[in-house]
């Protein structure tokens, strides 16, 4: 039956009700992958989205598998690396089922499967990553002589910039006091509880690690 009018023919089997308009990327996505003559790892690769609106961000990557590799027909994701966690995803063609995961599954990760053809395990690069930092992310999550999982390549990423920022910072005071600085000084016991200005560069090092 037409529900605007009350009369008209009864509705097709299969028909469905308009859904949510897929929202499709711009522009390609950031993808980087292990050659596939290489043994599985932890990581098949890596993934940098633009933002964290999966359903935006995600026809772009499932046309880049589908291309490539078959169509993604599932995925899964831990729930807290998404705003939102939906069941069904839209995606030009068809649309992508979503496992959600609450423990138990690397929180910066996302797992594809293609029908018959199998599953990729990607490092969710966070969108908003400095350019450095995610290439060599990216670069490591492909290089088939590394097996980290995605959260351990995060926490490498994380040592690496602290003691980069280590070195930056002791570089900076040395230059102060070779330009008429303080004078450096010999650590001395923080008894009081008051606000203590560092001018030793060693003992900035050592607070940071």
């Amino acid at each position: 039956m037409n529900p605007q009018t009350g009369t008209g023919p009864p509705p097709r089997t299969g028909d469905r009700a308009p859904g949510r308009p897929v929202r499709t990327s711009p522009r390609p996505a950031r993808l980087a992958l292990r050659p596939p003559t290489f043994p599985p790892g932890p990581l098949c690769g890596a993934w940098w989205p633009r933002t964290d609106d999966l359903m935006a961000e995600l026809p772009a990557l499932t046309e880049a598998f589908d291309t490539a590799r078959g169509r993604v027909s599932r995925m899964a994701s831990h729930r807290d690396t998404w705003p939102t966690a939906p069941c069904d995803l839209p995606v030009p063609g068809h649309t992508v089922k979503a496992a959600w995961f609450a423990s138990g599954f690397d929180p910066h990760m996302i797992r594809l499967f293609s029908y018959g053809v199998g599953r990729w395990d990607l490092l969710v690069v966070p969108p908003r990553t400095e350019t450095a930092t995610a290439a060599r992310l990216m670069a490591a999550a492909a290089d088939p002589a590394l097996h980290l999982t995605a959260s351990e390549l995060l926490a490498a990423e994380r040592r690496v910039h602290a003691k980069d920022e280590t070195v930056r910072e002791q570089g900076q005071m040395e230059q102060w006091e070779d330009e008429g600085g303080a004078p450096r000084r010999p650590w001395t016991s923080l008894s009081a509880p008051a606000t203590v200005t560092v001018r030793d560069p060693h003992l900035v090092s050592r607070h940071l690690r």
